[in-house]
C-alpha cells in the first residue's frame, strides 16, 4: 500500500482524514469563514483536515452558472488559507497548463471526475510533484482507476488518492456500491469518499445540479464503516443560498457531530480487524 504525506500527517496508516470546504470559491470572506471553522473544528477531535474549494467549476450544468473566481484569484485566496489558517488546501485543475501555476500553492491537486481519462492532464499533474487526488468516473466501474493510476505513475508519482463520488444510474442520478471502496484499495492507493457528490442529482433542476443532502450522514457512516482513509465533504454556511452545489452540501454546524460519529465508527472498525 503506498502512503501520501500532506502537510503533517500520512494518508494509509489506518487515521482516518477529511477532506472538507464549499464547493466552489465565492469570495475571499466566505472562504476564510470556513476554513477557521473547519479549523478550529479539527483542533478540537484532533482530526487530519485538507481544506476544498474550486477556483474554477469548469463542469457546471449551465453557461449562466456560477464558476468562480478563476486560476490567478483563486489560487491566491487559497494561499491566504494555508498562511492564515494553517490548513493545507486541494483545488481541481481542468487544463492541462493549470497544472504548474496551481501547484505552487496547492498541497493537493484533484483531478476531477469527468476528466479522469484525460491522460495528459494526468501526467501535467503528475509531473509536477505533488499529491494528486483522483475521482473516479461517474462512468467507471472501479477496477478502471488502475489505468488512471498507472498514467501517474508512469509519469513518476506514486502519491494518489482515489475517491469514490457514485455511479450514474438512469436519469439525474447516482447510485454508490460500496464495495468499489475496498476494490479501488486493492490498487494499492488510499480511498476516499466524497459523501456529498455522491448525493448529487447531475442535472436534475434543468439549468443546475440538483442533490439530497439529509443522506450524507448515511453515506458517511457506511463508508467509515466499510473503510476509508478520508471522508470527502463540501460544506457551506447556508447550502441554500450557496453559488454551486448547495442543495449536496453539509451545513457547516453539522460538521462536529458528523466527525465524531465518523470518528466513532472508525475506532469500532479497527476493533473488529483487530480482533
Amino acid at each position: 500500500m503506498h502512503t501520501v504525506t500532506i502537510a503533517d500527517f500520512t494518508l494509509g496508516e489506518g487515521r482516518l482524514a477529511f477532506i472538507a470546504g464549499p464547493c466552489v470559491i465565492e469570495s475571499k470572506t466566505l472562504t476564510l469563514e470556513v476554513a477557521h471553522a473547519l479549523k478550529a473544528y479539527a483542533v478540537e477531535l484532533q482530526v487530519p483536515l485538507i481544506f476544498k474549494a474550486s477556483f474554477d467549476k469548469a463542469n457546471r450544468t449551465s453557461v449562466t452558472s456560477f464558476r468562480g473566481p478563476g486560476l490567478n484569484q483563486g489560487l491566491e485566496i487559497l494561499a491566504l488559507v494555508k498562511e492564515e489558517v494553517g490548513l493545507p488546501v486541494l483545488s481541481d485543475i481542468h487544463e492541462t497548463a493549470q497544472a504548474i501555476p496551481a501547484a505552487q500553492v496547492l498541497d493537493v491537486l484533484q483531478i476531477p471526475a469527468f476528466l479522469c481519462r484525460q491522460t495528459d492532464l494526468i501526467e501535467a499533474a503528475a509531473h509536477t510533484g505533488k499529491p494528486l487526488n483522483i475521482k473516479k468516473g461517474q462512468f467507471l466501474a472501479p477496477w478502471d482507476m488502475a489505468q488512471a493510476a498507472a498514467k501517474a505513475a508512469k509519469a513518476g508519482n506514486t502519491s494518489l488518492l482515489l475517491t469514490e463520488r457514485g455511479v450514474l444510474f438512469g436519469y439525474n442520478n447516482l447510485v454508490v456500491d460500496f464495495r468499489s471502496l475496498p476494490l479501488m484499495r486493492r490498487l494499492g492507493f488510499p480511498v476516499v469518499m466524497d459523501v456529498t457528490h455522491s448525493v448529487q442529482l447531475p442535472g436534475g433542476q434543468g439549468s443546475c445540479s440538483g442533490g439530497d443532502r439529509q443522506f450524507i450522514p448515511h453515506l458517511a457512516r457506511a463508508a467509515v464503516a466499510v473503510g476509508v482513509d478520508a471522508v470527502f465533504m463540501e460544506v457551506h454556511p447556508n447550502p441554500d443560498k450557496a453559488l454551486c452545489d448547495g442543495p449536496n452540501s453539509l451545513p457547516l454546524h453539522e460538521v462536529p457531530r458528523l466527525w465524531r460519529q465518523l470518528l466513532d465508527i472508525q475506532a469500532l472498525r479497527k476493533h473488529w480487524e483487530e480482533g
